[in-house]
């Protein structure tokens, strides 16, 4: 064996596969060309005897296989389907209060403005009273309550909408500057957004002072206490 030590009469110290990287052929340039594969047609064309027939006819040249699965290959239906927009309670309507069951704000009491696209409740605390800003709730999340406010005079922005609560793709920071605390910055709150909000609380505000000691309700939370029976209680 070349540059191979015999260790034995006939055996080699190496194998093969270590005198080949030792001769380093697989280093020098390849000077032969692989000649470029001539495009095969897809079909010939054949001739057919007889009067009734066209004379030539296309076959084509992939034969079909003469086996088939033995199972079924499963694949998904198509629905016809068109998802619908959520219907609502008909105890929610606009200027509703609700009280939030489940979230940041689990417990508070929010107005009901008007039902999104999506199928979810645009709701608002006012912010000034108890700190819940605009937001989207599911009406699972939700129990409606008899009071209501009145939202004559309120105009709701056309920006205001399910798009408004999309958040927006922050610049990805590697795990090294995660660890050190690097890019937790906070960001500033929109003043677009600002503006919004006080535009949509304004008229309710001032219709909330109207009526005695709803402005207290509002900020008040709810939560049950020992020995609250929840299927007697009437909200």
């Amino acid at each position: 064996m070349a540059r191979s030590k015999a260790a034995a009469p006939n055996v080699g110290r190496l194998s093969r596969s270590q005198v080949a990287e030792k001769r380093g052929l697989y280093k020098g340039k390849k000077t032969s060309t692989t000649a470029p594969k001539a495009e095969e047609p897809t079909t010939t064309e054949k001739p057919i005897g007889g009067k009734g027939n066209g004379e030539k006819r296309l076959v084509s040249n992939a034969k079909a296989s003469k086996y088939y699965p033995a199972e079924d290959v499963r694949r998904p239906k198509v629905s016809r389907k068109s998802p619908g927009k959520t219907a609502l309670r008909s105890s929610i309507t606009p200027g509703t209060v609700l009280i939030l069951l489940a979230g940041r704000f689990s417990g508070k009491r929010v107005v009901f403005l008007k039902q999104l696209d999506s199928g979810l409740l645009l709701v608002t605390g006012p912010f000034k009273l108890n700190g819940v800003p605009l937001r989207r709730v599911s009406q699972a999340y939700v129990i409606a309550t008899s009071t209501k406010v009145e939202l004559s005079g309120l105009s709701i922005p056309e920006s205001v909408n399910d798009a408004y609560f999309a958040k927006a793709k922050s610049a990805k920071s590697s795990k090294e500057g995660e660890f050190f605390g690097e890019g937790k910055e906070k960001k500033a709150f929109p003043e677009e957004k600002k503006s919004e909000q006080k535009s949509v609380d304004a008229p309710l505000l001032s219709a909330i002072k109207k009526v005695d000691h709803l402005s207290k309700y509002l900020k008040a939370t709810w939560g049950l206490s020992k020995g609250d029976r929840f299927h007697e209680l009437k909200f």
